[in-house]
């Protein structure tokens, strides 16, 4: 694995909520060796044990059965630990789920048929938003009892938390939670996570704009998740070969902003070489894996 990320030019790496305990003793021996660093882990990492794939929601900080809450702040504790071990400058996290019935797939099946101006898209998506807001405050204060247990240690270890942006409407935190949770626990640990696919998919359901977002959380923003996008929901992919302006990120990005990309596998050297080669000399900022 870190070879590959060297191999496609890469000093820093992300890694991801698919990684296997295995993998950490290659991994540690590499940072070691001053073969890569290692700029921030994705939530839960290590995977947890019984969890055979990537899962970042197998266990959900927002949920209501404390037995299922408590086994998200153990495994967060542990990525946390984990990141300090190897140096990393941060934890991204999904903060959970309200509970109720998933409208933003059937949202983009009416995207995909054109149909995203019709009166039953419009319906759909006023229907949704108001049983979130009917239910979002109770899974919203298990969430923020689950950082009332996890940012003492984040703090104690000298990691950031990264709250990324999400694609679905059922997801946490929406734009207006997230300033919530900023406002409540203040910006020493935690910060804002900008996902440019999750939020080009809000984007295509009129629920966020991009440089609306980042300039509401400038100076409060951790990072970034960099990926090209296709409508209504092709997320990572590599520079290029979507439709996402990158130059719409660049007023937005600073000195001390992790960029991540979040590339899928599948995708081959030479299809992603060049255009992060443009994309970071556009935003002017070296970029992690």
């Amino acid at each position: 694995m870190i070879n590959e990320v060297r191999a496609l030019g890469f000093e820093y790496a992300e890694l991801g909520h698919g990684t296997r305990l295995t993998l950490l003793e290659g991994v540690q021996e590499a940072v070691a060796a001053g073969e890569i660093k290692i700029s921030s882990l994705h939530n839960f990492c290590p995977l947890p044990i019984g969890i055979t794939g990537p899962a970042p929601d197998c266990y959900l900080p927002s949920s209501r059965d404390e037995d299922e809450r408590q086994r998200a702040v153990r495994h967060t504790l542990r990525t946390i630990d984990c990141a300090a071990t190897l140096g990393a400058k941060f934890v991204v996290l999904h903060l959970g789920l309200v509970a109720m019935r998933h409208y933003t797939m059937r949202l983009l099946d009416l995207y995909g048929e054109r149909r995203f101006d019709s009166p039953k898209f419009q319906r759909l998506l006023e229907k949704a938003l108001a049983v979130r807001n009917k239910k979002h405050q109770k899974h919203l204060d298990q969430v923020y009892r689950s950082l009332e247990e996890v940012l003492p240690r984040a703090k104690e270890v000298g990691v950031h938390l990264g709250m990324e942006t999400r694609f679905g409407i059922e997801e946490i935190p929406s734009e207006d939670e997230a300033e919530q949770i900023l406002t409540r626990f203040g910006t020493d640990v935690i910060l804002y996570w900008h996902d440019v696919g999750h939020a080009c998919v809000k984007e295509a359901l009129s629920l966020m704009n991009h440089e609306a977002i980042l300039n509401r959380f400038r100076g409060r923003t951790g990072g970034m998740h960099l990926q090209d996008f296709t409508p209504p929901a092709d997320d990572h992919q590599p520079p290029g070969l979507g439709t996402f302006n990158f130059e719409r990120l660049a007023p937005f990005v600073t000195e001390n902003m992790v960029l991540a990309w979040e590339i899928h596998p599948e995708w081959k050297a030479d299809q992603i070489v060049g255009g992060v080669k443009r994309v970071q000399e556009l935003l002017h900022k070296t970029v992690t894996a």
